[in-house]
């Protein structure tokens, strides 16, 4: 059984994040959309460990400096309930590689909102790049429709048509 434990990073160089248009794989949840990498927590890994494992795998860079930024709850009718651990990461070695999932691409941060994103994904990239604290981020879909975001639990919800990134 899959973990409902996951990573995601958004690597940072240049003011610009390196993201994965996830255009590869077959019954993908993210097929067509833009995201960080990362993926699901291996038996017995910390979030760390499948942070570096999962970007080594994706991107073929070793990971030498990074933040851990949020916990997002995704929670999706039929699909259940995931917990990610987000990360952004600012030091890196090695060469990148092609990626399995998709294709990688270095983005301007401020040509993020010309992307193919999950409505949630724009609120914690713009939380991110505010440099906000540590946060709790809970994302309530009905298919690809995003009908909560509630951010460290307030009683009121994030307005999501307020959101711009």
């Amino acid at each position: 059984m899959r973990s409902p434990m996951t990573t995601l990073c958004y690597i940072e160089k240049d003011d610009s994040y390196l993201m994965l248009h996830r255009i590869s794989k077959k019954n993908d949840v993210n097929k067509d959309k833009w995201i960080g990498v990362g993926g699901h927590f291996e038996e017995g890994e910390s979030p760390e460990e499948c942070l570096l494992r999962e970007v080594r795998e994706e991107t073929g860079f070793t990971l030498t400096s990074w933040r851990f930024r949020g916990i997002v709850t995704f929670t999706q009718l039929g699909y259940g309930t995931e917990y990610m651990c987000l990360y952004t990461a600012d030091g890196f070695t090695g060469e990148e590689k092609e990626c399995e999932e998709g294709k990688l691409e270095w983005v301007k941060k401020e040509d993020l909102k010309n992307l193919n994103l999950w409505q949630g994904d724009r609120i914690f990239l713009k939380l991110l790049m505010e440099d906000a604290p540590f946060f709790s981020l809970k994302l309530r879909y009905e298919g690809d429709d995003l009908k909560e975001a509630v951010l460290d639990g307030m009683d009121n919800p994030v307005l999501t048509s307020s959101i711009k990134i």
